[in-house]
C-alpha cells in the first residue's frame, strides 16, 4: 500500500482530530491553495491578454475578442462537471498533481501564439478553451480538501482554500500587466512585440502572461505529489456519487452557488471590458484586479462568519446586498447623455464583489452541514455501526455536490460577459443585463429564506 494513502481517517473523533488529523490535513490544505490559486490564474488570464491583442497586431472583431473571454469560462464550466467525480475514483493527491500539470499547456501554449499576430483565430479559440482546465481544477481540489476537515471546521477549511485560491483572479490582472512591460525570461522568452496606441508605441513581451506561471505550476506539481494524500475514505465510484442528482438540496445549492461564484468569476472576468466600454477614458487593467481581490478575501472572512452564525443566515443577507450592489452599478453608469461617475460605479462593484466573496463561503458551509445532517437523520437510533456510516456517506455526498455546484455555477464566467455583449448590443448598454442579474437575486432570497434560514426551514443550516 502506498505511504500516501491513508486508511484509517476519522476527524469527527476529537481525540484523532487533535493527535495527527489536524496537522495532516492542514499540510494537504496548504499545498491545494497555491495550485488552486494557478489554476484560476490560467483560467482568467484571457480577461487581459485580450485588452492587449489589438494594440500588437492583430486583427480579431471586438466580438472576437468578447469569445475568446468568455470561452474558458465554459470549457471550465463543462470540464467542472467531470472533476467533481474525480477524487474518489483517483485519489486528491493524484488527481490534483495531474490538474495542476495540465495547466503546463495552456501556459505554455499562449506564450508562444501571442508572439506571432498571424496566428489564426480558430487556434486562440483552442487555447481560450485549453485554459478551462484551470476552472476545472476548483471542483476537484474543493470536494477534496472536504473530506479532511470536521464539519465544524469546514466552513474555515473551504472558505481558506476557495478564497485564497479565488486570489488568483486578482494576481493575474495584477500580474500579467506589470511581467509584460519586460523581458523577464531574457532570450528564452522570446524577442519584444511593438504595442501601438494613439500614436504611442513601446515595447512588450505579451508571452510573459503565460509564461510566468510555467515554473511555479513545476513547482506545485511537485509539491503535491510528494506531500499531499489520499483518503481510502474517500473512494467511491460515479454510480455511488451519482445519487446527488436524485437530491432535492443538491438542485437548490445549485441554483444559490451561481448566484454567488456564478456571479464572481463572471464579473471578474467582465470587469475589465465593461469598464473599457462604459468609462473610455479609463484604463481598466488599473482596477480590474481589484475586484476579484475583494472578492477572494471576503471569501476567507465568510468561511469564518458562516461557521459563527451559520450559512444559510449569512447567504440570506448577502443576496440582498448584493441585489442592492447592483441597484448601485446602474445609477452610476453613463445613461441618458450623462457621463456617469466611475467613482460610483467603482465602490458598487467593490460592494458586489465582496457580497460574492462571503456568499461563496456561505453556501459552501452549507452543502455539508445539509448533507451531513439528511444522512444523519435517516440513520438516528439504528445504532453506533449506521451511525458511522451516515458520517461517511454524508461526507461523500457532500464532497460531490460541492464539485456539481462549482460546475453549475462557474458557467457565470461565460454568461455574465455575453450578457453585457448581448445587452449593449441590442439596447446600447448593460443595463438590461444588470436588471436580469438583480431579479435573479431575488429568487436567491426567495429560496433561502424558505429552505433554509426562516424559522421552521426544511434544513436549517
Amino acid at each position: 500500500m502506498s505511504r500516501y494513502l491513508i486508511s484509517h481517517w476519522e476527524p469527527e473523533t476529537p481525540s484523532f482530530w487533535l493527535s495527527k488529523g489536524r496537522s495532516t490535513a492542514n499540510r494537504n490544505l496548504w499545498i491545494s491553495i497555491p495550485a488552486l490559486l494557478l489554476a484560476f490564474a490560467v483560467w482568467m488570464v484571457w480577461s487581459v491578454v485580450v485588452v492587449n491583442l489589438p494594440n500588437i497586431g492583430f486583427k480579431y472583431s471586438t466580438n472576437q475578442l468578447f469569445w475568446l473571454a468568455a470561452l474558458p469560462g465554459l470549457s471550465g464550466a463543462t470540464l467542472r462537471i467531470f472533476y467533481s467525480f474525480m477524487v474518489p475514483i483517483f485519489g486528491g493527491r493524484k488527481w490534483t498533481t495531474i490538474s495542476t500539470a495540465s495547466l503546463l499547456i495552456p501556459a505554455i501554449g499562449i506564450g508562444y501564439a501571442v508572439q506571432d499576430p498571424e496566428t489564426s483565430y480558430p487556434t486562440m479559440l483552442i487555447l481560450a478553451l485549453l485554459c478551462g482546465f484551470g476552472g476545472g481544477n476548483f471542483a476537484s481540489s474543493m470536494a477534496n480538501i472536504s473530506f479532511f476537515f470536521p464539519k465544524s471546521q469546514k466552513g474555515y477549511a473551504l472558505g481558506m482554500n476557495a478564497g485564497l485560491g479565488n486570489l488568483g483572479v486578482s494576481v493575474v490582472q495584477f500580474v500579467v500587466p506589470l511581467v509584460i512591460t519586460a523581458g523577464v525570461f531574457g532570450g528564452l522568452g522570446g524577442e519584444a512585440q511593438v504595442w501601438s496606441s494613439g500614436g504611442m508605441t513601446k515595447e512588450m513581451w505579451l508571452q510573459n502572461a503565460g509564461f510566468v506561471w510555467v515554473p511555479f505550476i513545476l513547482v506545485t506539481t511537485v509539491a503535491a505529489w510528494y506531500g499531499m494524500n489520499d483518503l481510502a475514505s474517500a473512494n467511491a465510484s460515479f454510480a455511488e456519487q451519482a445519487v446527488i442528482f436524485k437530491r432535492k438540496h443538491n438542485w437548490l445549492m445549485c441554483w444559490l452557488y451561481l448566484g454567488t461564484f456564478g456571479s464572481f468569476i463572471g464579473y471578474s472576468a467582465g470587469f475589465p471590458l465593461l469598464i473599457k466600454s462604459q468609462f473610455p477614458n479609463v484604463n481598466p487593467l488599473q482596477y480590474a484586479f481589484l475586484g476579484p481581490l475583494v472578492g477572494a478575501l471576503a471569501r476567507v472572512a465568510g468561511g469564518w462568519i458562516s461557521d459563527k452564525l451559520g450559512g444559510a443566515v449569512v447567504t440570506f443577507w448577502t443576496f440582498i446586498v448584493m441585489a442592492l450592489a447592483v441597484v448601485g452599478v446602474i445609477f452610476f453608469l453613463p445613461n441618458a447623455g450623462t457621463a456617469g461617475s466611475f467613482t460610483g460605479f467603482f465602490w458598487m462593484f467593490m460592494l458586489l464583489f465582496a457580497g460574492t466573496g462571503v456568499g461563496n463561503a456561505s453556501t459552501f458551509r452549507m452543502i455539508p452541514v445539509i448533507f451531513l445532517t439528511e444522512q444523519q437523520r435517516a440513520a438516528a437510533g439504528k445504532g453506533a455501526a449506521a451511525e458511522a456510516q451516515a458520517i461517511t456517506n454524508g461526507n461523500k455526498e457532500a464532497a460531490a455536490v460541492l464539485g456539481f455546484t462549482s460546475a453549475v455555477a462557474a458557467y457565470g464566467a461565460f454568461f455574465i460577459p455575453k450578457s453585457y455583449g448581448t445587452s449593449i448590443a441590442l439596447t446600447g448598454g448593460p443595463e438590461a443585463a444588470l436588471w436580469c442579474f438583480i431579479g435573479f437575486y431575488v429568487t436567491c432570497v426567495a429560496i433561502t429564506w424558505w429552505f433554509y434560514s426562516r424559522k421552521g426551514a426544511d434544513m436549517p443550516c
